[in-house]
């Protein structure tokens, strides 16, 4: 403890000269805030980039089968993180890039139970990917994945590999829902600081995939998500499960515990019920449960995970149960957005009323690993592979 506090001045000193050169070299640090933060969610202004977001989001997944009956599950994202207020010890990440731009892909091969993922990241550096996150339109791009708005079209493509193109337009089928108290779409509202989410829970997908050597046309449903602002959710937030559920009645569901620093469930927790017809219903903590009943431990992290889930929503009288398709649906993407977490497609059965009901589910578990306690600038400058290579020679 003594060799800790001898050497707090030093880090001090040093972080305040690494600031002032930040200063010189790329400007000054902004607050990221510019009073806006409690404003109602506009569309569709705020499908596109914000230039003061410190986060923000465009998440994509879904349920596909193609023409010759496999089946498979999608997830697709974009990030944009501004980094005045980031560090790395004492290296301020401005210094490194600002904005930074990320991405995640990944299939869930049902067919064949198989998973793959690949992960992106850019500061548009003279030796990063193309990238790009409009402020006046709908269009992301890193590389070859982009994303862009065509009429009332979200189009979307990504690559694995050299063996793997997905494209894919989605039209959404019911009015956007907005997330959060009062259905403004705010949610982890605190004094200057804030979230804004909605989602499109219901899209119809269509379009193609080359993989295992031939193309062939998809089609399916999807689940979009956005979310932006600068929020400091505290040190008792450890992490999340969320879950987007998309019921054979056209009935969709989202649910989220976001979890203190004990497991528990915090008053951030949340969630919102879509009928058929497109009725948003927002939802408090108290108006549901989600209970695991199973765990897998992951043979890559060593992380245990909740991998079963009952979840109930008494006054719609729901009671579903979400099972995984694999068990095995983890990305360690320690070298774009410094974290290992679990994302994947699942299956659905319960009731809905007096009603025996099946569907489709993503569920998003954040926070089990907790690596991104530890950063590495290696890890995220290389990618976690070859930082572990790395380690494996030099110690």
């Amino acid at each position: 403890m003594q060799d800790t506090k001898l050497f707090e001045p030093v880090e001090r000193f040093t972080s305040q000269v690494l600031d002032r050169i930040a200063d010189v070299i790329v400007g000054e640090a902004s607050t990221l805030r510019d009073g806006t933060e409690h404003e109602a969610v506009e569309l569709p202004r705020d499908l596109y980039a914000h230039e003061n977001a410190q986060t923000e989001w465009w998440y994509y997944t879904g349920h596909m089968q193609t023409e010759s009956g496999d089946k498979f599950g999608f997830e697709l994202v974009f990030f944009k993180r501004r980094t005045d207020l980031d560090r790395f010890g004492v290296v301020p990440l401005r210094l490194v890039a600002n904005p930074l731009y990320l991405a995640h892909f990944a299939i869930t091969d049902e067919s064949r139970s198989s998973f793959r993922y690949g992960h992106r990241k850019s500061g548009r550096g003279v030796f990063d990917l193309p990238a790009r996150a409009e402020t006046d339109r709908y269009y992301l791009r890193i590389g070859d994945w982009f994303i862009k708005e065509s009429g009332d079209l979200h189009i979307l493509h990504a690559t694995l590999d050299n063996d793997v193109v997905f494209e894919v337009r989605l039209k959404g089928l019911k009015p956007p829902c907005l997330n959060g108290h009062k259905g403004i779409g705010v949610s982890f509202k605190d004094v200057g600081e804030a979230s804004r989410y909605f989602s499109f829970t219901r899209m119809q997908a269509t379009g193609r995939i080359t993989w295992y050597g031939k193309t062939e046309t998809i089609h399916g449903s999807a689940w979009m998500d956005r979310e932006f602002g600068t929020w400091h959710s505290g040190e008792n937030i450890k992490g999340w499960d969320w879950f987007s559920v998309q019921l054979a009645n056209g009935s969709d569901l989202i649910v989220y515990h976001i979890r203190d620093s004990n497991g528990r469930p915090t008053s951030f927790s949340s969630g919102s019920y879509v009928d058929a017809e497109g009725k948003n219903t927002h939802l408090t903590k108290d108006d549901f449960t989600i209970s695991a009943v199973d765990e897998w431990s992951s043979p890559h992290s060593g992380t245990k995970y909740p991998a079963k889930w009952r979840i109930r929503v008494a006054r719609f009288g729901l009671d579903v149960t979400v099972t995984p398709i694999l068990a095995d649906q983890e990305l360690d993407t320690r070298g774009t957005t410094m974290i290992v977490y679990w994302e994947g497609a699942c299956t659905v059965v319960g009731r809905h009323g007096n009603e025996l009901i099946d569907g489709r589910a993503y569920a998003e578990l954040v926070g089990y690993d907790r690596s991104h306690e530890r950063p590495s600038i290696s890890a995220f400058i290389l990618g976690s592979s070859l930082d572990r290579r790395w380690r494996s020679i030099f110690g």
